[in-house]
């Protein structure tokens, strides 16, 4: 059964209208353009829309590719898909399409098509995907030790670093204290104290008495002098 489609222009791949329009004594509702579920999940779509005049029945359709050209196909209602009628007052009216449990190929553009009307409502474009396994299944007791030992492994490399820069400081302190008190070691070693005090109390005296003895030793030459002129 192939459906022609007399609203909103000609078809497009992604055909959906937003907002609310008015045609032929019908005002149709802005229905969710888009929803995405999980594979085996059960979802509920549904089109909305005013009868103005009388009551309009509607029939699900569901888009599809051929040969180039996008086909509208009726939904069968089956144990994991049904379609059910909701009145929600004022003349407005709800057709309401649920899958119990998504497969892969219910993926696709699902409208309502108003025969009598010869028009479509704007639809929902319905993505089913297919969730990604998990490689290691945790518990989340054992995600929080995971987490944990991590903190700590983290603690330890920030920590160890420093503690060896800073053992390595105090040695190199250490060593530097050590060879400077060798070097003053080697420097009085083999040096005899008496001879220092000595060669000290020698130098004390020749300053203190020094200019005395000098001007004994002018005269007794100027004598000498004397005695040898004949």
């Amino acid at each position: 059964m192939q459906l022609s489609s007399g609203f909103c222009g000609k078809w497009t791949f992604l055909h959906v209208c937003k907002t609310k329009y008015e045609y032929n004594g019908v005002k149709l509702e802005a229905d969710k353009p888009f929803e995405r579920q999980e594979l085996g999940a059960s979802v509920s779509v549904q089109c909305c829309y005013v009868n103005v005049n009388e009551k309009v029945p509607s029939t699900w359709v569901k888009l599809f590719v051929v040969e180039g050209k996008l086909i509208p196909q009726p939904v069968e209602n089956s144990t994991a898909l049904t379609t059910k009628l909701k009145e929600v007052g004022n003349k407005k009216v709800c057709y309401v399409l649920t899958f119990e449990t998504l497969q892969l190929n219910d993926s696709g553009m699902y409208q309502c098509w108003l025969k009598s009307k010869g028009m479509f409502t704007h639809g929902t474009y319905l993505q089913v995907y297919k969730p990604v396994k998990k490689a290691i299944n945790l518990s989340e007791n054992t995600k929080n030790k995971i987490l944990t030992a991590e903190g700590i492994l983290l603690l330890l490399c920030v920590l160890l670093p420093s503690v060896t820069l800073l053992r390595q400081s105090k040695r190199l302190n250490e060593l530097e204290r050590k060879k400077s008190k060798k070097e003053e070691e080697n420097i009085y070693q083999g040096l005899n104290l008496d001879d220092c005090c000595t060669t000290y109390d020698q130098i004390e005296r020749s300053q203190g008495h020094g200019p005395y003895q000098d001007v004994c030793n002018i005269a007794e030459e100027e004598e000498e002098i004397q005695l040898e002129k004949p």
